[in-house]
């Protein structure tokens, strides 16, 4: 399968797991390359789009994760709230999910309420915790992802998939000859 390279007008990518700043404490992305399914790439393109009507941009964390990713994050925090257990397959993983956040026109991201990979109940998009103008920007995120055909995920504000993701199929780096391992 071919997954797109994204480099889209109104799209920052900040890859968190091509540096040891994330939940395992290293490198997991040995190249830095933000790669999704064609048509995860076409609503994302639809999203920046969305966003930047609003004067704002949009800022990837993650998008494809190869299997062999989603292993090391699920032996770090084998939590399937937050973690995709890799036996049963990650939305990640088949190149239809992506974890981002909204930043101002200035670049600036937007207050969530919880850093990205905060796994914790405050990441909730529900979340009551977080002060109003967080759950705003949470709402605005989801709005706009929404209009471009995104589904969210309820526990953490950052993620958001394509619909009927098991479409998709699950790929490993090589299968996916993005040689980010």
């Amino acid at each position: 399968m071919t997954l797109l390279e994204i480099a889209l007008p109104n799209v920052d990518i900040d890859l968190a797991y091509a540096t040891p700043a994330n939940i395992t404490g290293r490198t997991i992305y040995r190249r830095a390359i933000c790669l999704l399914h064609p048509d995860a790439a076409t609503a994302l393109a639809r999203a920046a789009d969305l966003a930047a009507g609003q004067g704002c941009r949009l800022r990837v964390y993650d998008a494809f994760r190869p299997v062999e990713a989603q292993w090391l994050l699920w032996r770090a925090f084998p939590d399937p709230e937050f973690i995709a257990d890799p036996r049963l397959g990650s939305t990640h993983a088949r190149g239809a999910a992506v974890d981002l956040t909204l930043c101002g026109g200035d670049g600036v991201p937007l207050d969530m309420g919880t850093p990205f990979d905060d796994l914790t109940a405050l990441s909730h998009h529900g979340s009551t915790a977080v002060s109003a103008e967080a759950q705003a920007n949470r709402s605005r995120l989801l709005g706009i992802m929404a209009a471009a055909g995104w589904e969210h995920y309820a526990s953490e504000w950052w993620h958001y998939q394509l619909p009927r993701v098991e479409r998709y199929p699950l790929l490993w780096d090589s299968g996916a000859g993005s040689r980010m391992m």
